[in-house]
């Protein structure tokens, strides 16, 4: 146990969570990040809270449910907190849990170093008022063009709401992720076309050591060129995983990139792109897997208007 993990997350736990003595918190975690959980535990028992733990195997993948005894656990706490390997944002037991009216953050790969500096270390009024603005953005939007490396990638937004996940859930049933500062949405399925060169990191996978370039037709991968573009297409499957399910665009400018999707999708001059389920947040895609890429200093147009310059929000003032 890191005595200074637990100081961090006291404040964690007060400021963005807003936790208060006597309420019923519960830490999911796996094999894997047992020992940060255990901090955080630690820090819920200080502060007075009905502090609990649940430790499961560790998932295959990120976007596979948690146990059945865990995903009714999650929807009977007033807070959750998911510090595991892998990701469980995307999950129906996430959902049931904030629908029964839990304050629930997911923190997938976090590591002690991104407790004690980086993403974690952010001002997070800014990071909401910056969030809401692009969050703005994106719901009004249609259209989507995303420009790197002469590669372009196009698809549609239309009727999508987008989603602000601003570090900050302190109302029942709001969550997101922890360190955050991102604004996402389902892009339409089926609306992708075009290429794009995933450059900084990718979910499972970790930093790349050379770019991956996708194809996409009607809104799947049709092909995969790059060092690690085998092992994403292993990861992701041959069925629904290949789906485009996700844009979003980075926030928090304390945030970087590690290796570490849970952080590196939240910095500031960064969008990434996901693949497989989105029906968590206002697609239809329910794939079992959701993996991000990374992609670093894009310019991205939002109906024709540029919204992003070579990784600078120009549109946020």
């Amino acid at each position: 146990m890191n005595p200074q993990i637990t100081e961090v997350s006291k404040s964690v736990l007060q400021n963005c969570l807003a936790l208060r003595e006597k309420e019923s918190l519960l830490i999911v975690t796996d094999d894997a990040k047992k020992e940060i959980a255990e901090s955080v535990y630690e820090a819920g028992k200080k502060l007075g809270a009905e502090a609990m733990m649940a430790v499961m195997k560790e998932r295959s993948r990120s976007g596979e449910e948690p146990p059945a005894a865990i995903a009714t656990a999650m929807a009977n706490a007033d807070v959750v907190l998911c510090i595991t390997r892998h990701s469980l944002t995307h999950t129906q037991a996430r959902k049931n849990a904030v629908n029964a009216g839990a304050r629930l953050a997911t923190m997938p790969g976090i590591t002690e170093d991104m407790f004690l500096e980086g993403a974690i270390a952010a001002d997070y009024s800014q990071v909401k008022q910056l969030t809401g603005k692009v969050t703005e953005l994106l719901t009004k939007g249609s259209k989507v063009r995303i420009d790197k490396d002469g590669y372009s990638l196009t698809f549609s937004i239309a009727e999508r709401q987008g989603i602000p996940s601003t570090g900050v859930y302190v109302n029942p049933g709001e969550s997101g992720n922890l360190p955050s500062g991102e604004a996402y949405i389902a892009p339409v399925e089926g609306s992708g076309e075009g290429q794009i060169r995933i450059d900084g990191s990718i979910a499972g996978i970790g930093k790349l050591s050379s770019p991956v370039l996708l194809t996409i037709e009607h809104g799947r991968i049709v092909h995969a060129d790059g060092q690690e573009a085998e092992q994403l297409l292993r990861i992701l499957g041959d069925g629904d995983g290949r789906l485009l399910g996700e844009f979003g665009i980075g926030t928090n400018d304390k945030a970087r990139i590690t290796g570490v999707v849970l952080e590196d999708e939240k910095v500031y001059g960064t969008i990434h792109v996901a693949f497989g389920s989105n029906n968590t947040f206002g697609g239809t895609i329910s794939a079992g897997v959701h993996i991000d890429g990374v992609v670093t200093k894009p310019d991205v147009f939002i109906d024709d208007v540029i919204v992003m310059e070579q990784g600078e929000l120009v549109a946020s003032s």
